[in-house]
């Protein structure tokens, strides 16, 4: 059974994090920079919030508010659903199908926060794995070509 840790470490991913006094200007260049959806909010190494595309459409944009005087504290999603280290992957896919959600930050039982698992990663691995299994089914079945 794969892991959200498992993920992490196979995607050798960097956790962008940012504080929640970053103004949705700063965060969003943040997020065009690395081509991400979303950001982990921090406090220290714990988890305080997310910041997301849809939150800067819904509370931004649609809200009227300036990005550059508006901060991330007073935008972000504050109450994040986050996976535990040892989730597997299967559990990781229902949890966002259920909550409609495509970010999942990944916590140590500490609650300190060491990356973050999007459904395209989840969508990726499980491609990969895919594959894998079709070409060893060929191999059985057909012998090396």
């Amino acid at each position: 059974m794969t892991t959200v840790a498992d993920l992490l470490i196979e995607k050798q991913a960097h956790l962008h994090s940012i504080p929640s006094g970053l103004s949705v200007l700063e965060a969003t260049q943040i997020m065009n920079e690395h081509a991400i959806g979303a950001l982990v909010v921090v406090e220290g190494t714990q988890l305080a919030g997310i910041f997301t595309e849809r939150d800067v459409l819904r509370r931004v944009v649609a809200a009227g508010r300036s990005p550059s005087s508006t901060r991330v504290a007073a935008v972000m999603t504050s109450e994040v659903i986050a996976a535990p280290v040892e989730m597997s992957l299967e559990e990781a896919r229902c949890v966002m199908k259920h909550r409609r959600i495509r970010h999942l930050p990944v916590v140590r039982t500490d609650g300190t926060v060491i990356g973050m698992v999007s459904i395209g990663d989840l969508n990726a691995h499980q491609c990969a794995s895919q594959e894998v299994e079709i070409f060893q089914l060929h191999e059985y079945l057909y012998g090396r070509v």
